[in-house]
């Protein structure tokens, strides 16, 4: 039973409805009207559906129902109240202390999609709700199953950065400004893709501003491409030492130089949200480039025992 509408975009609208069988408050989101024959619509709907259907996590927004009634096509979804994080940031930068726990929880979610082998592809403000009980990731629209035969793989992989993404709609702006380099350039993407666009989206969080700016579609991305953002230590002389480093570590323009888990993130994130990174010493360091820690504490310790003995 339709309530009353919530919000409408160029990719769907969205109402709050009651589910008069369980008796509770949904969300129902359709395609727009007149959209019937826009087959681009329908698969980034039908994506959508396939991808969340696999996931059950606390921070991501739970699929509850699929149908189609006569020439529409809708998602029944649980309700969320709140606001997008998007909307907070346009009241100026989180506390750390909340931007930490969003990341985290972020993090967590997209640890859980990566495993499913489900990559995002959208991250971003607009697409992250905070409610009462947490953040929770929105629109798996663009999303990419790695598990997906070879055809449709191919078909997810091209959509993001063809067809009316490219238009003067103003929908891969909103979006350019989220992708990673790989994404820009219309390379494949892996979950490295969404750890860039974490890494974005904690730093705008942080600062209040995007880390990459242009006056054009090219101008930005030359940016993504080329420019490295200011560092945080520069807008924000208060940042821990080893966030300003887990920042940079997501926004390594090579894949291979960043985080390569979302688990390895998470992990590191709590730690500097209980503190760890005021000592001085971050564990801060993208898996990739990080040394062998266990080894190296051995070497250290051994050392410092033969010292005392030879004392």
């Amino acid at each position: 039973e339709i309530l009353s509408p919530l919000g409408a975009g160029g990719m769907g609208e969205v109402y709050r409805a009651n589910d008069t069988r369980l008796e509770r408050i949904v969300a129902i989101k359709v395609l727009p009207a007149g959209s019937a024959d826009r087959a681009d619509l329908r698969e980034r709907f039908e994506r959508e559906a396939r991808a969340v259907s696999s996931l059950s996590h606390p921070n991501i927004c739970a699929l509850y129902d699929i149908g189609r009634h006569g020439e529409t096509d809708y998602l029944v979804m649980e309700y969320l109240e709140g606001e997008t994080l998007a909307a907070r940031l346009a009241k100026g930068a989180l506390p750390l202390e909340q931007a930490l726990k969003v990341a985290i929880e972020i993090a967590d979610a997209l640890e859980k999609a990566h495993r499913q082998g489900v990559i995002h592809r959208d991250l971003k403000p607009g697409n992250i709700m905070l409610t009462k009980t947490g953040a929770k990731l929105l629109d798996f629209g663009l999303a990419k199953t790695r598990l997906s035969g070879p055809s449709a793989s191919a078909a997810l992989t091209t959509l993001p950065t063809e067809r009316r993404d490219l238009t003067a709609e103003g929908v891969i702006l909103g979006t350019l400004q989220y992708m990673a380099p790989e994404q820009v350039e219309g390379k494949d993407a892996d979950p490295r893709t969404d750890i860039f666009a974490l890494g974005l989206v904690l730093y705008e969080m942080l600062t209040g501003v995007k880390a990459f700016t242009g006056k054009s579609q090219a101008s930005l991305i030359a940016a993504i491409l080329e420019r490295e953002p200011a560092p945080l230590s520069t807008l924000l002389p208060v940042t821990p030492p080893g966030l300003d480093r887990l920042v940079k570590g997501c926004l390594a323009k090579e894949p291979d130089d960043r985080w390569q888990t979302a688990h390895d993130l998470k992990e590191d994130l709590k730690w500097i949200a209980l503190g760890g990174s005021q000592s001085g010493m971050s564990a801060a360091v993208p898996a990739a480039r990080r040394p062998r820690s266990r080894e190296a504490i051995a070497w250290v310790v051994a050392g410092v025992c033969v010292v005392a003995l030879t004392a």
